[in-house]
């Protein structure tokens, strides 16, 4: 017996009982659910994923692929994406294989011809004998994962969006466009002065695509892209986007419309496909290559090469200059512009360039969005080309741009922008990296937005300028000839802040509001835009958004709750039934009276204090107009050129 620390006697220990682990069944415990039906972690985690199924109705009749099964479908898909990415001079495709590297069972399809390959099959080399891995239509969630795992500068900010960096280039780059001039192009578009269309030969551009997809051959694995464009069911578009970054990929899936499962299965051949090889540079001793940076266009192959930067916005503009090629050929304007609709179907197109407001005035939570940027306009009316945005975040705000701010969260792509280190807030102030910071998100990321972003035929097309000259009135109604006239002219002004350098007013002129991706002469396009208004009744309006009373530094910016009650009377139709009177010079109409707004900056002279520096300064804009349009009456249309005559008719008289 031992003794107790407190001198007692204690009593004997009671041995443990023995645990019996057959029974242990009969033990009571908490039970939420069976075990799980898996034997090792990769069977697991397996688990947490499951294929998508079909879940929105085939539309029309049933296409080839239809009866296929889904191997078979793969299959083909994989054949025409190793087509897509021939060799010019091997003749055959890589061996692709579908799925991310090391990811599990992967379908292969061996070497696949391209259709536009003539040439002679070549001994075997070393790129023929591996694989390359294609990353087909993933999801936002895969493309995350892809950026933030292998993309150095990619991070998650505190809303949920994709931070990432596009290399050395944070723009696009117009100088180092080039189209390939052929007996078809060499005809129909637009070359030579003010024409963005920088010319190059056959040759060379199979040279820079042989480049470009050799280097996405080498790679271990590739996105894929094949999407649409164009909401117009009977003018879609149907476009392939290869690229070797995820941030490119993730971006491309939300600017174009993204098919349902059924019209991916039933895609086929592309009409048009981009090579995206950005972080490749082009061979400076190449033909026609002025720089590391090349992006070459050709019509014919149906065909877009990129090398030397990795700025996505050249891929969405390259598609837009496509369309400005393809959509008037099928009599469809194509538009740089914003577009809304009201509760009424009246629809209205917002023309501007950087700084004109076009983005906050087709943004009205009072009115359905169409779209902000890329607009058709057809027989059956108009249709948004892109399934995204594409904003400026520069000083964005929630307080001045609500919806963009809010569109900023999961499955947006985040350009350039600043951010803490610790909390992943971005700092929309900070031009650390550039001023040309943007966001690309889903239109239906606006909660406004209309969709599908179609509409009937516009009723009115607003025209906006930021004059900082300060002699354009407010708001004035246009003449067909004279919307003509203002729509190829494209103007606006650069102040201090806008541009390094720039002290005082400056015009700058951009013909149809985007004259970089033109692909036609201005005057096909300001035609057709004015047969379309003619056809169906539309009105044309000049809105200054600039400054009145003076120019920049001594008048004052046109007040925004102005500019929207001149716009809202242009939407209810009021603004129709003013009394107009002309300016001088000009020749503009402008209305005497618009409630909300006062009087007195109706007309510009009004409200300069100093008529004889008003009068200096509208003579100089208008020199400046008519210095500009020179560039434009040389081109014919027709056999003689009573067109171009009209239109410049139209412009200023002095």
């Amino acid at each position: 017996m031992a003794e107790s620390g407190t001198g007692g006697v204690s009593s004997p220990r009671t041995p443990l009982k023995s645990i019996l682990t057959e029974k242990a069944r009969e033990i009571p415990h908490d039970v939420d659910g069976t075990t799980v039906k898996a034997q090792t972690l990769e069977e697991l985690h397996s688990l947490q994923r499951k294929r998508s199924a079909p879940n929105t109705p085939l539309q029309g009749v049933p296409t080839a692929f239809s009866n296929l099964s889904e191997d078979e479908r793969q299959r083909q898909q994989l054949q025409s994406i190793s087509a897509s990415l021939a060799s010019g001079t091997r003749g055959t495709g890589p061996k692709v294989v579908r799925g991310d590297p090391g990811g599990g069972k992967s379908q292969v399809v061996a070497h696949v011809a391209h259709h536009h390959v003539e040439a002679p099959v070549i001994s075997v080399s070393d790129s023929s004998l591996k694989f390359t891995h294609v990353l087909y239509n993933l999801s936002p969630g895969e493309l995350y994962e892809q950026a933030l795992k292998y993309e150095k500068g990619s991070f998650l900010t505190s809303t949920g969006a994709l931070a990432t960096l596009s290399g050395a280039k944070t723009g696009r780059s117009p100088r180092d466009k080039r189209v390939v001039v052929d007996d078809i192009t060499q005809d129909e578009l637009w070359w030579g002065k003010g024409s963005p269309n920088i010319e190059m030969d056959e040759h060379t551009f199979m040279v820079n695509r042989e480049r470009a997809v050799d280097y996405l051959n080498s790679l271990e694995k590739v996105f894929v892209n094949d999407q649409f464009l164009n909401w117009d069911p009977k003018n879609r578009i149907k476009v392939r986007i290869v690229s070797c970054r995820a941030y490119h990929s993730l971006f491309m899936h939300n600017m174009c419309i993204r098919p349902t499962l059924e019209e991916l299965e039933n895609f086929g051949t592309p009409d048009f496909t981009i090579y995206n090889a950005g972080q490749f540079p082009c061979n400076r001793y190449t033909h026609y290559m002025t720089s590391s940076t090349s992006i070459d266009i050709n019509l014919n192959r149906k065909e877009m090469v990129i090398l030397g930067t990795q700025y996505a916005g050249e891929m969405k503009k390259g598609l837009f200059s496509l369309m400005h090629y393809l959509m008037p050929k099928r009599q469809i304007l194509s538009l740089h512009s914003g577009c809304n609709m009201g509760k009424d179907g009246d629809v209205a197109l917002f023309f501007g360039l950087s700084g004109t407001g076009k983005t906050t005035l087709s943004t009205d939570h009072n009115r359905l969005l169409i779209g902000d940027d890329e607009h058709c306009w057809s027989d059956d009316g108009v249709s948004n080309i892109e399934g995204g945005c594409y904003a400026k975040c520069i000083d964005l705000s929630k307080e001045k741009e609500a919806d963009i701010w809010n569109a900023i969260k999961f499955g947006t792509v985040l350009e350039n922008v600043v951010f803490d280190e610790h909390t992943r807030e971005v700092d929309y102030t900070d031009k650390s990296v550039t001023e040309n910071t943007r966001a690309a998100y889903p239109i239906e990321f606006i909660p406004n937005a209309k969709i599908p972003c179609v509409g009937p035929h516009p009723k009115n097309v607003i025209l906006l300028a930021c004059d900082a000259f300060g002699v354009l009135p407010p708001v004035s109604k246009l003449s067909l000839a004279q919307t003509m006239y203002h729509f190829i002219s494209g103007y606006t002004a650069l102040v201090a802040g806008t541009v390094d350098g720039i002290k005082e007013p400056t015009a700058t002129f951009s013909a149809c509001f985007g004259a970089a991706f033109l692909m036609l002469h201005p005057t096909k396009y300001a035609n057709m835009l004015a047969e379309k208004m003619q056809k169906h009744g539309a009105t044309g309006w000049l809105v200054n958004t600039g400054w009145c009373g003076g120019s920049y530094g001594s008048g004052n910016r046109i007040k925004l709750p102005y500019t929207r009650k001149i716009i809202d009377s242009i939407h209810s139709g009021s603004l129709l039934n003013a009394t107009y009177e002309k300016t001088e010079v000009f020749g503009l109409e402008i209305p005497n009276k618009i409630e909300g707004v006062p009087s007195e900056i109706l007309r510009p002279e009004n409200a300069w204090t100093d008529k004889e520096a008003y009068k200096n300064t509208l003579l100089k804009l208008a020199g400046l107009f008519k210095k500009n349009f020179e560039s434009f009456t040389e081109y014919k249309i027709g056999e003689d050129n009573k067109l171009t005559e009209e239109i410049r008719a139209a412009g200023p008289i002095f």
